[in-house]
């Protein structure tokens, strides 16, 4: 802890011990006085200053966490789960624990007991906030006990290999925030936990299996997150229908995703990648194709929008179809893709849909171009790009940035600023600062191109 931190403690231990003016303070300012003391038994200890200061401890909201140390040893583990028992038995008359975390506990059935006691500590005896059993990777998962789905003090949970099968309905009443992660979640589990959760604003599913059909009609919820990512399982078939969400991520692994009904969506960010196996090389991923193209079709309205370099990728793959993308509204634009020649065609026809695009900005250092290139070359895309008419005006883009910008996306750089009527900054940024004189080529070079838009200024910074 910080020489700040402790200091601070000395002095207020010294002023309530003194009989100052301190004790004579309201009793919700010793409170919050007390709850800026770094060590939680410290906040106990007040208690012998005075007959003032007895019981205040008591209702002093504090967090309690607990990370199992890294270690195979079955003696290790046993001993810090009887820490956790004896630390939660302690703070048992304590009116109020904001924050209760176990963690990086490789769960096994052998300590069910145990963790049936967190569980009823946080929400039977203790007004516990917000509450976290994020278990380490098990080949078993933990049972979420029935009494559990009856709490009206949790706002936020989160549970990683947990499995929830409520047998009655759920009741979590005032819960915000609820993650869910490393677990077999039932179509039905799913909707019971989200029936009983009015007040649910975000929602996370992280490597999940079994739910196939997302259905939210939780007026209050806000923000849908997917995440796939960091995982071998690629077996997710998802179709989502949540009319009131703003917020989307979608990330990771799956073989199919559809939104049916997000007619509230603002934001969205599509960074997955289908799992596809094509055995001939002449044979177009058709499914994928099929599903991406709907998704962006769901999308259309929403005003930000960030692709991942897959989808990026089948911009191109599609393109190479003659598809072309639906009409759009959205004003944000982010490519997160280290750019090349071989995606100008495809970056350039889903612009040509993009005309209340007033941001674009292209940013990533990830690469997905495998499956495009057994379908074309990048001398193949320079000759498309070169010769095919992508003839439109970005009548409101005011804003393009470009990160880790090279000389060999200039073809592109001319097509944005040929058509970029408004344009008033193009930034380019760098990972690293490089020598004036790079910044001055550069700039010379961007100032020489042809733009249709006279205010337009040339921006380089680095990150």
């Amino acid at each position: 802890k910080t020489a700040h931190s402790m200091e601070t403690q000395k002095k207020i231990m010294a002023a309530a011990g003194g009989g100052n003016q301190l004790s004579d303070l309201p009793e919700p300012i010793l409170i919050h006085i007390l709850s800026k003391l770094w060590d939680e038994k410290q906040v106990v200890r007040t208690s012998i200053l005075s007959t003032r200061w007895r019981f205040l401890w008591m209702s002093v909201p504090l967090s309690l966490g607990f990370t199992f140390p890294n270690s195979e040893n079955q003696n290790d583990i046993l001993a810090y789960l009887a820490l956790i028992n004896r630390e939660l038995y302690y703070w048992k008359s304590c009116e109020k624990i904001k924050r209760l975390f176990v963690s990086s506990l490789r769960y096994d059935k052998i300590y069910a007991k145990d963790v049936d006691l967190w569980v009823h500590f946080a929400t039977k005896v203790t007004n516990v906030e917000v509450f976290t059993l994020d278990f380490y990777s098990s080949q078993q998962n933990y049972e979420f006990p029935q009494f559990g789905y009856k709490n009206s003090s949790l706002r936020e949970l989160v549970l990683s290999y947990c499995q929830l099968n409520p047998c009655g309905s759920v009741n979590w009443s005032n819960l915000v925030s609820l993650s869910i992660g490393n677990a077999e979640l039932t179509d039905g589990a799913t909707e019971k936990v989200l029936s009983g959760c009015p007040n649910l604003e975000c929602l996370k599913l992280y490597h999940f299996v079994d739910v196939h059909r997302l259905e939210i009609s939780n007026v209050k919820l806000r923000k849908l997150i997917i995440d796939n990512s960091e995982t071998d399982q690629c077996d997710l078939s998802l179709e989502i229908l949540a009319p009131y969400i703003q917020n989307l991520k979608i990330l990771g692994s799956c073989r199919e995703i559809y939104l049916r009904n997000v007619a509230s969506l603002v934001n969205a960010i599509l960074d997955f990648e289908f799992d596809c196996y094509i055995e001939e090389e002449d044979t177009l991923p058709r499914m994928e194709c099929t599903c991406l193209k709907e998704l962006f079709h769901s999308v259309a309205h929403v005003e930000k929008l960030e692709l991942g370099p897959w989808c990026i990728q089948y911009l191109s793959i599609l393109e190479l179809e003659g598809w072309q993308p639906p009409p759009s509204s959205w004003k944000f634009l982010q490519l997160s893709t280290t750019l090349r020649q071989l995606d100008f065609p495809g970056i350039c026809s889903f612009l040509q849909s993009s005309s209340d695009l007033e941001t674009l900005v292209i940013d990533g250092y990830r690469e997905s171009r495998a499956l495009l290139l057994r379908y074309t070359n990048t001398d193949e895309q320079i000759r498309r790009f070169e010769t095919r008419d992508f003839n439109c005006s970005f009548l409101h883009l005011k804003t393009i940035k470009i990160l880790e910008f090279s000389v060999s996306v200039m073809p592109l750089v001319k097509h944005l600023l040929k058509h970029a009527v408004v344009l008033e900054k193009f930034i380019i940024a760098a990972k690293y600062k490089k020598s004036d004189l790079y910044y001055v080529k550069r700039a010379q070079e961007l100032l020489s191109i042809p733009r249709s838009s006279p205010q337009a200024s040339v921006i380089f910074s680095y990150r």
